[in-house]
């Protein structure tokens, strides 16, 4: 069953701070020590993860991120606010010059609202896949979950699940 309770973000940012160094360490290591089956390990975890976890009580990455947009995405989106892509990309979006990436021009997400994804039939592709636990192979994106960790209670608890499991069944 879920837990339905409000998400303290608070107290997820607190506890996320004193155990960063420590989670991006594991996710470091991985770079070049994947334990055998970790894939498997990784489904299981994860299927733990989110018999706990509630997405719609947190939205801490609507808050803290920008999901990128695709010219699909924009399409997509523009034609369910009844705007031209143009228009749509003109009011609420931005290119990164660093990145050439399409993104929000601002934080938080202006589609959220109440906490609640005012698009959510429509989101983007980013923000459909987040918190892209079922990349594969997942040690490959370990520079997405260190940057997670923080942001995502999801990701934190994975990854926190994962190291005690690694930890404790393999010699590394």
């Amino acid at each position: 069953m879920r837990n339905t309770s409000i998400m303290d973000l608070k107290q997820f940012k607190r506890k996320a701070a004193r155990k960063q160094e420590e989670l991006t360490g594991f996710l470091k290591k991985l770079d070049t020590t994947v334990p055998r089956g970790f894939s498997r390990i990784v489904a299981e975890e994860d299927a733990e993860v989110w018999k706990t976890t509630d997405c719609t009580t947190c939205a801490n990455c609507c808050k803290t991120m920008t999901p990128v947009f695709t010219k699909t995405d924009i399409k997509r989106i523009a034609t369910h606010m009844r705007m031209t892509p143009k228009a749509f990309a003109d009011k609420w979006l931005i290119k990164e010059d660093d990145t050439g990436s399409i993104v929000n021009k601002e934080q938080p997400c202006q589609f959220l609202i109440d906490d609640k994804c005012s698009i959510y039939e429509v989101r983007p592709r980013d923000c459909a896949e987040f918190p892209h636990h079922y990349k594969r192979p997942f040690d490959l994106y370990n520079d997405t979950f260190i940057q997670n960790v923080s942001r995502c209670p999801a990701t934190f608890n994975l990854i926190e699940r994962l190291k005690k499991r690694v930890e404790a069944e393999y010699e590394w």
